[in-house]
């Protein structure tokens, strides 16, 4: 293979092309998953470079624990926004450093159940373990996320609708109308749109990003101690919120697993080698579940593999895991420089608000399809229970407040998503006439160019 040029013929060995190409191919990756995994910070609260950071390491440890067989970069998961907002949701635009240690304790959590089920599916196969979270389970549960979520998305357009019709109008035009890489990063190119909007029309938006950025260092090392995990366990420790994070968050694992597959059965399409079988799911769910761990514990948000990093290994043919791993090495350098994390905090709340507005859509709308090409039968009266109850109870308790169950000393908190998904598993369980059955070849291509992780949920 001498040569061989990019997007004409497959390259399995990146090394051949010369280093300068593989930077390149790099730092290729690096934009790909760029726009969608500092955005979840953005709307959360937490540490811009320390996500940058943490997507490099996760993606680096998956790597390791799958053999440096599996071209995947993980980044930032929209899937567990929900379980975010619903513990620690921002004040007036601020992190909540009261309530996000608990959340990254429940992400931290349910990162954990991901290493359960990768037990459960190498001693039982994934065929018998599926059959407990078929699409009539998780299709909903994942539409139940994005409509949730979509409340603050307009709450944070209001604050300046031209901005945020810039940020969507850009994201719809690049993804319909888009070539080659302008179709890969909808995302990234929608915020800089935006943003640059907001910079010439809006005074004040201007002022605040020259301060924030002006007052910020190029080099430093990023904040790995703040809002983690180990920081709930102090003299002001309360169990009840620990628990009520766990339990609120935890069962969003249940959905991002079956996307997890679904980006594993992608991969192996695209790359055409069968990753499923070798090195297995469980391989890959370990991998996944111990980076969304190890990233929670020390205040950065869920990891998750990226569906737009496996559109650019369809547009590049090039399927060296090697080149994904520049790209993590990567965002671990560019995590060492506050100035650019600054840029992001200073980011336009309607920009933010736009952006979001059509990845929390796209959430709702990946449940959908989710329900969709699996072709659930509706017209089976358990089927639309199952959903009925599901998206009920979410998005009635969702606006009506959680329920509030005492449990010896403490209190438990659930909140619309957990009671949703825990109630449509166990109807799922109970009720006769299950009609799915799992099989690879039925996941197909869950990757989605928006970069939305209804994994991410991406």
């Amino acid at each position: 293979m001498n040569n061989p040029e990019i997007n004409q013929e497959t390259v399995l060995d990146a090394s051949t092309l010369g280093t300068n190409k593989m930077l390149i191919l790099g730092l290729q990756h690096l934009f790909a998953m760029f726009g969608a995994t500092v955005l979840v910070p953005a709307l959360t609260g937490l540490n811009v470079s320390t996500t940058l950071m943490f997507a490099g390491v996760g993606t680096l440890l998956f790597h390791f624990i799958t053999g440096m067989k599996v071209p995947a970069f993980l980044g930032s998961s929209f899937a567990f926004l929900g379980g975010y907002a619903a513990i620690a949701p921002m004040i007036d635009g601020a992190p909540n450093t009261a309530m996000l240690p608990y959340a990254c304790a429940g992400v931290a959590v349910a990162g954990m159940m991901y290493m359960v089920l990768a037990f459960f599916f190498k001693q039982f196969g994934t065929a018998k373990v599926m059959r407990y979270f078929p699409p009539i389970v998780t299709g909903p549960v994942i539409i139940c996320i994005g409509l949730t979520l979509a409340g603050s998305a307009i709450s944070n357009c209001r604050s300046n609708w031209a901005i945020a019709l810039v940020a969507i109008i850009v994201v719809v035009v690049c993804n319909i109308w888009g070539k080659g890489m302008v179709k890969i990063v909808p995302i990234l190119l929608g915020v800089v749109a935006s943003y640059l909007f907001a910079l010439l029309v809006d005074p004040s938006a201007r002022a605040h990003v020259a301060e924030t950025v002006a007052a910020a260092q190029w080099f430093g090392i990023p904040v790995i101690w703040e809002n983690t995990a180990f920081s709930i366990f102090g003299q002001n420790f309360d169990g009840g919120l620990l628990l009520t994070a766990i339990v609120t968050i935890a069962p969003i694992s249940l959905a991002t697993v079956v996307e997890h597959i679904g980006d594993v059965c992608a991969i192996s399409s695209t790359v055409g080698k069968n990753f499923v079988a070798d090195p297995g799911l469980h391989r890959t769910l370990i991998g996944d579940g111990l980076a969304t761990s190890v990233a929670s514990l020390f205040g950065a948000p869920a990891n998750t593999t990226y569906g737009e990093n496996t559109g650019v290994l369809a547009l590049s043919k090039v399927y060296d895991p090697k080149v994904v791993r520049l790209a993590a090495i990567f965002a671990i350098v560019l995590s060492f420089c506050p100035k650019f994390a600054a840029l992001i905090v200073a980011m336009p709340a309607a920009t933010m608000g736009g952006v979001s507005l059509v990845l929390y859509g796209m959430i709702s709308a990946v449940g959908v399809r989710n329900v969709v090409e699996n072709q659930v039968d509706f017209t089976k009266s358990r089927n639309v229970l199952v959903a009925a109850l599901i998206m009920g109870l979410t998005i009635g308790i969702n606006y009506n407040g959680a329920i509030v169950i005492p449990v010896g000393g403490i209190t438990i908190s659930m909140s619309g998503l957990a009671v949703g998904a825990l109630v449509g598993i166990l109807m799922n369980a109970v009720l006769p006439g299950k009609d799915y059955e799992f099989g690879m070849n039925e996941m197909g291509d869950k990757s989605v160019n928006f970069g939305t992780r209804a994994n991410d949920s991406q």
